[in-house]
């Protein structure tokens, strides 16, 4: 046995002169251990839990979290106290990261498909023979300098694994295509246009004296929502006068109903309110002239247009309120503007959003407390923040050249565009066409059952990695991530199992004769490789005299923070507004409804509908669980005799789905809202055939200016059928809940042990 038991007890004793305290989290006072051991002695019982910081990677804001482990099996998460993102707090999808590590359909080792394509009939092979082969088949196509090419898909990413992808994806010469099925190219694409930034900035809410959001829930599942409830919090019930909150959305979400006045108005003209709102505090002389001059360009009457007589019925609210809100907004300062989600997802999204954030500029509150403060750029120039996703329109590209037979390889990992694009686009057929798909997954999902190659990486759990936050704290920060337990297939042997994304990407790049220039042979080594460039800064949150101390500490901690390193405000000067654009919808007059799409609290748009805790988050607002439902409401349900549990057919001009009915009163008579994230082919016992995928009835429209996915731009009809079900909710019945047969939901040929 490599680690005796005297060696291990040695180990895990510690050194108190490096403790980190989380008693706040009602983690023992004791110390974070480093690394975990290298070979767990199965048979010892020592009674004793230990705590690993890391970052959590099933939630997009990267929080830090500490993993309780017992005899070497991760038991527990919490949040970590000292983490500036999310400061001691988590959310439910960082305690399913246990679910995800010991998930009974993970993949057990690398994968070759095995029958027709599509069919996810896979034999298992070493990680040898996989390498090679993906080596060989990368290095043809590299020599062959044909006009056809190789895409590589991920989700967008930060930190190391960032550098890693983008290095190898240039030194390559690959498409890197980052995806997201709910992207933020509007929200990035004005805040460039807005404030000259790069990142989007962070919201001191907490300080704040009013609050004007437009579709973002940001109390719930957009951008970074427990760093935000932590400082809505404060906002409410801190020592200070208690904040007022107007939301303005389409759908009432969590934070509309946690506001003070919630805002319904017609899809699309969340913009044209913020015009609107400009035009009354220009008007009555509240706002900040300067602001107001750089606005408008100098001539106050461009605004005029959008007074609130001229566009309250358009809106769907009375002059009268837009008067309120915007004198409400002016008059109680700090006051910020926060847009984004479903504002955002029309064919005038980059407009809206950039109506929206001027706001801020117009009342005073860029780079002040209780307003917006930038993020600065990482301190290490390796790992810039995550590129913008790949908009819809480069994705209709990428389909169309893969129908043609333009495309060599689609290469995916953390990305499952097979199941979240627009199901018109009809990626599933265009795929034939390419000769080689290879998924990363750890899971057989709807992407990885279409691949001819299959490499399981790891979880978070068990690998390394960093983490520079999209939505910051405000100031410089690198999270570090570090196994807490090893490899859950390690007994398998070193030819099979799961391996780390990134090695598997570095070990490729060797076989194929390219240097990723890169300075290191592990990935680890990448993550030590920066880290002292850290210790060189001599700055920061963590100071040790030597390298050794210094990333002992880092990984005690969690990471790496510098909350005097912030970003300067100066160059955010405000830009003339422009026209405001009428939203295009799929359907016209010939359907009546505007589908207004939403992010679920678990499983998000589907990427944890294979964790059952994910499946039995209940939705704040309507306690559903498990299924696709329909909020419709209450009066118009009952003029169509629709009750809760009727089975109703939603159709687009793109297609059909089937949703159970769910009439309450806070919807408004135009709109019916359906959760995203069921429907999946595959996926997993847990998500597979449960629900219906509302991606496959959205119209692949983009915004006019960024070429975004429009997922809000699409009107549907209702229709009763015969069917009646009982909504699952948290209070009662779990609907056809999988038994575990002892058997994954793929198939393969090899033996399965």
């Amino acid at each position: 046995m490599a680690l005796t038991r005297r060696q291990f007890m040695t180990l895990t004793g510690g050194s108190a002169a490096a403790a980190v305290l989380f008693a706040a989290c009602g983690v023992p006072e004791d110390e974070l251990l480093v690394e975990p051991p290298v070979l767990m002695p199965e048979d010892m019982v020592s009674g004793r839990d230990n705590w690993y910081a890391t970052v959590c990677r099933e939630c997009a804001s990267g929080e830090g979290v500490v993993v309780r482990v017992m005899e070497g099996r991760a038991k527990k998460i919490e949040g970590n106290v000292d983490y500036p993102v999310n400061a001691g707090k988590h959310s439910a999808r960082c305690e399913a990261a246990l679910q995800a590590l010991y998930n009974p359909d993970r993949i057990r080792g690398p994968l070759v498909r095995a029958g027709e394509r599509g069919t996810a009939q896979f034999e298992e092979i070493s990680w040898t023979d996989a390498v090679s082969r993906l080596s060989f088949r990368l290095q043809n196509l590299r020599g062959e300098r044909r006009q056809r090419r190789v895409v590589l898909a991920t989700q967008p990413l930060s930190g190391h694994l960032g550098l890693v992808v983008r290095q190898f994806a240039d030194k390559y010469g690959a498409t890197y295509l980052p995806f997201e099925s709910i992207e933020q190219t509007n929200l990035k694409t004005a805040v460039k246009a807005v404030f000259g930034q790069e990142r989007p900035p962070d919201f001191d809410i907490e300080n704040a004296s009013f609050i004007l959001s437009f579709g973002a829930d940001f109390l719930n599942t957009w951008g970074s929502p427990v760093r935000y409830s932590r400082g809505y919090g404060n906002f409410r019930q801190g020592e200070r006068e208690r904040g007022t909150h107007y939301h303005v959305d389409s759908r009432f979400s969590m934070t509309a109903a946690n506001a003070d006045k919630w805002i319904p108005v017609k899809p699309g003209t969340e913009g044209l309110l913020a015009l609107s709102i400009a035009h009354v505090i220009v008007k009555d002389d509240m706002g900040d002239s300067a602001a107001a001059d750089a606005l408008t360009g100098g001539d106050h009457s461009m605004l005029d247009p959008y007074a609130p007589d001229a566009v309250a019925d358009r809106i769907g609210i009375s002059s009268e309120k837009i008067h309120d809100i915007a004198h409400e907004f002016a008059e109680h300062s700090p006051a910020i503007a926060i847009g984004g989600g479903s504002a955002a997802a029309h064919t005038n999204g980059e407009s809206s959003m950039t109506a929206i954030y001027s706001l801020n500029h117009l009342v005073g509150s860029v780079g002040v407390q209780g307003g917006l403060r930038f993020n600065p750029p990482p301190p290490l120039d390796s790992i810039a923040a995550p590129p913008s996703s790949g908009a819809l329109s480069r994705w209709k590209t990428v389909v169309s050249d893969m129908r043609a037979g333009r495309i060599d390889a689609l290469l995916m990992s953390g990305a499952d565009p097979f199941y979240a694009l627009p199901g018109s686009l009809d990626i599933r057929t265009a795929s034939y066409d390419v000769p080689l798909i290879v998924s990363f997954s750890d899971i057989i999902d709807d992407s990885a059952a279409m691949a001819d190659l299959v490499l399981p990486k790891h979880t978070a759990l068990e690998d390394w990695g960093s983490d520079a936050p999209d939505f910051g704290p405000g100031y410089e920060m690198v999270g570090f991530q570090q196994p807490v337990v090893r490899p859950f297939f390690e007994n398998r042997g070193a030819e099979l199992g799961t391996r780390g994304f990134a090695d598997v990407l570095m070990a490729v790049a060797q076989g194929v004769g390219i240097d990723l220039e890169l300075g290191a042979e592990t990935f680890r080594d990448v993550l030590r490789a920066d880290a002292r460039k850290l210790y060189d800064l001599r700055r920061g949150s963590v100071s040790a005299p030597t390298f050794g101390a210094f990333w002992n500490g880092v990984l005690q901690r969690g990471g790496w923070w510098d909350a005097t390193a912030t970003a300067d405000a100066g160059a955010a000067s405000p830009q003339q507004l422009d026209e405001f654009e009428e939203p295009q919808f799929d359907g016209g007059d010939g359907f009546d409804y505007y589908l207004t799409p939403f992010s679920q609290t678990g499983i998000g748009e589907g990427q944890r509908a294979h964790l059952p805790w994910m499946q039995a988050t209940p939705d704040p607002i309507t306690t559903a669980t498990w299924r696709t439902w329909l909020e419709i409401n209450i009066h118009v349900a009952e003029d169509l005799d629709i009750r809760e549990g009727d089975v109703v057919k939603v159709t687009s001009p793109r297609g059909s789905i089937e949703a159970l009915a769910f009439p309450h009163p806070g919807v408004p008579p135009d709109t019916v809202s359906i959760p995203l994230g069921q429907g999946h082919s595959m996926h997993g016992r847990y998500a597979r055939d449960r629900g219906a995928n509302v991606f496959a009835i959205l119209a692949p429209l983009e915004d006019s200016k960024s070429g975004a996915f429009a997922w809000a731009a699409t009107k549907v009809n209702i229709e009763k059928t015969d069917a009646w079900v009982r909504v699952p909710k948290f209070e009662n019945t779990v609907p056809d809940l999988p038994v575990d047969e002892h058997h994954r939901v793929y198939q393969t040929t090899a033996n399965d042990s």
